[in-house]
């Protein structure tokens, strides 16, 4: 490995282990309650070191926002419009991945879905993250449940974005509940849903159908599919307010 090779391996080590200590420090004490010195010293480097990497903590929170939006928005709509089975199994793929995003950074989902900063840029970015899931839950449930009044979509999305998130924040909180719990919820409250559209192009969650063609999942940053949202049944990334 070269010196230029070296560095760069350096460099993007550095920056994994602040964002991973910030990630914790947010969420144990809030944007508030951390300071950037906290965080260096517990990331084992120099203030001016971190500074190296990010101007400010206000910038370095929006980074870890927009890095976990992204992340959690990918796996569970590919779940969904490119995974196998029928499109009861799919939507119960699609919430597992989203949990187990959720359940694999716990530290960086309570910093999402309870914005303790106060600062105006972080409330806003929360707002379009949820405007952000609503539109895809909203396009999911347009291709999947096609029988439902086009009033009541966006109201629906937003139903499921708030599910997905409360229930999140709920099981943050109690830990030791297993994940399948959270995946069934979903997958029932999903399926109640689609029981109740009844026309000839709604979908049959018992029936066999190919992945439906989408809007790329990051390219609106949601994760939600006719259940999450943020990035999936997503996804991505805001808690309700």
């Amino acid at each position: 490995m070269s010196e230029i090779d070296r560095s760069r391996a350096a460099r993007a080590e550095a920056r994994t282990r602040i964002e991973e200590v910030a990630a914790r420090l947010f969420a144990e004490r809030g944007f508030a309650g951390t300071t950037i010195g906290e965080i260096a010293a517990e990331a084992g480097l120099s203030k001016p070191m971190l500074y190296r990497h990010f101007d400010s903590k206000q910038e370095l929170h929006l980074a870890l926002l927009e890095r976990h939006r992204d992340e959690l928005a990918a796996a569970p709509v590919r779940e969904l419009l490119h995974g196998e089975g029928d499109l009861d199994t799919r939507m119960t793929a699609m919430y597992d991945a989203w949990f187990g995003y959720v359940e694999s950074h716990p530290y960086t989902w309570r910093m999402m879905f309870r914005d303790t900063t106060g600062d105006a840029q972080v409330q806003a970015f929360h707002r379009e993250l949820q405007r952000r899931q609503r539109e895809t839950d909203m396009a999911l449930l347009r291709e999947f449940v096609p029988g439902l009044p086009e009033a009541e979509l966006e109201p629906l999305g937003e139903a499921i974005r708030s599910a997905l998130y409360g229930l999140a924040l709920w099981w943050l909180d109690r830990p030791e509940q297993p994940r399948e719990l959270l995946v069934a919820t979903m997958t029932r409250i999903t399926r109640g849903l689609i029981s109740t559209v009844k026309g000839p192009n709604a979908e049959d969650p018992n029936a066999k159908m190919p992945g439906a063609k989408m809007p790329d999942a990051t390219s609106t940053g949601t994760p939600d599919a006719p259940g999450p949202s943020g990035a999936s049944p997503s996804g991505a990334a805001g808690g309700t307010d």
